[in-house]
């Protein structure tokens, strides 16, 4: 069965720091704000980027930020990491959702953070024969949600797998909720009083957001590293779309061909486009790469510089005064 993956309050300045994964995306740091209909960007024209080290891994994902005030002035914004949204558990389900909310680490200048936890909720809309639209925009639900009696932390149960989801969903659905109702469209074929009819009956998603207040100081540097483990997405054999999505080359194509019973993989992702969104492009960019010894590894690269081996398993690409057009996806394909 293959695990799919998506392609990651009160109105206030922010600067974003999000995680990613292929199909589930987490993304770079940018600057925005929050408002109840969900995480907008903004450019903040006096904080630029003067680097960025990130490094992947199926198990961890560290990344390294250099931030410069390039004004005369303290500046303090409020710092915003965003998760990628999870689906409901249906017929399918990330297993360690909840183990990446409790790997994330944030340190500012080497001193851990204290930051506030955020959760919304998002569906899509419906195409004109009544299924799920999932090239259109997620519309975020999260007042919906709770007009209609359910809590924050039922709106986490994607990530945490903890609750009555089937209590969730006879709540929406009783809900005399103009948006919702339209979200969900005809409920004629629900049983209510069926258990399974339930779980299936509304499908969303669940985002869930860190955020902290953080001075910038003027003609200063500030440090922000934060490292969490990742949500891997994955399927039992590559096919012509993970060639396409992920560029492998003929190489690996060939050494693919070699097996019989065809190769598993994990896939994760990384949103670099939102890094477009300081004052000037990032000076110092790096990325590495690291795969297990059983595995080979590929990625699409949109920058000016080269992908070289560094070591066993290791990738890693530099680029100077980088402003990324493109996000990232990671394939890890098992060959042995």
């Amino acid at each position: 069965m293959k695990v799919f993956n998506k392609t990651l309050l009160s109105k206030t300045l922010l600067v974003s720091l999000c995680l990613g994964f292929a199909g589930s995306v987490f993304a770079n740091d940018s600057i925005g704000y929050v408002a109840t209909g969900g995480v907008e960007y903004i450019k903040n024209d006096k904080i630029a980027m003067q680097s960025e080290d990130l490094q992947i891994s199926k198990n961890l994902i560290k990344v390294d930020y250099q931030f410069k005030n390039t004004s005369n002035k303290d500046i303090t914004e409020t710092v915003l990491f965003p998760l990628p949204s999870v689906p409901v558990p249906q017929d399918y389900n990330f297993s360690d959702t909840a183990e990446t909310i409790g790997s994330f680490k944030i340190l500012v200048n080497d001193k851990p953070v204290n930051y506030q936890t955020h959760v919304r909720a998002f569906m899509y809309p419906l195409t004109k024969d009544g299924s799920l639209d999932f090239e259109a925009k997620q519309i975020d639900v999260t007042e919906e949600f709770k007009s209609c009696g359910v809590t924050e932390k039922e709106i986490q149960y994607p990530w945490t797998v903890k609750g009555d989801l089937s209590a969730i969903h006879r709540k929406l659905l009783k809900c005399d909720n103009p948006k919702l109702k339209q979200l969900i469209g005809s409920t004629s074929n629900i049983d209510m009083n069926s258990e399974d009819d339930l779980l299936y009956a509304v499908y969303w998603e669940s985002q869930v957001i860190y955020s902290w207040q953080q001075l910038f100081k003027a003609n200063s540097v500030t440090n922000i590293k934060h490292s969490y483990k990742p949500l891997i997405g994955g399927s039992v054999a590559v096919t012509e779309s993970e060639h396409e999505m992920f560029c492998i080359d003929d190489g690996i194509k060939k050494l693919l061909n070699k097996t019989e019973m065809g190769n598993t993989y994990s896939s994760l992702g990384y949103i670099l486009t939102t890094g477009a969104n300081w004052a000037k492009p990032i000076e110092n960019f790096k990325l590495t790469v690291e795969r297990d010894n059983d595995e080979v590894t590929s990625f699409c690269w949109a920058g000016k510089g080269k992908v070289n081996k560094i070591g066993q398993g290791k990738f890693q690409v530099v680029e100077k005064n980088f402003k990324p057009t493109k996000d990232l996806d990671v394939i890890f394909i098992k060959v042995k």
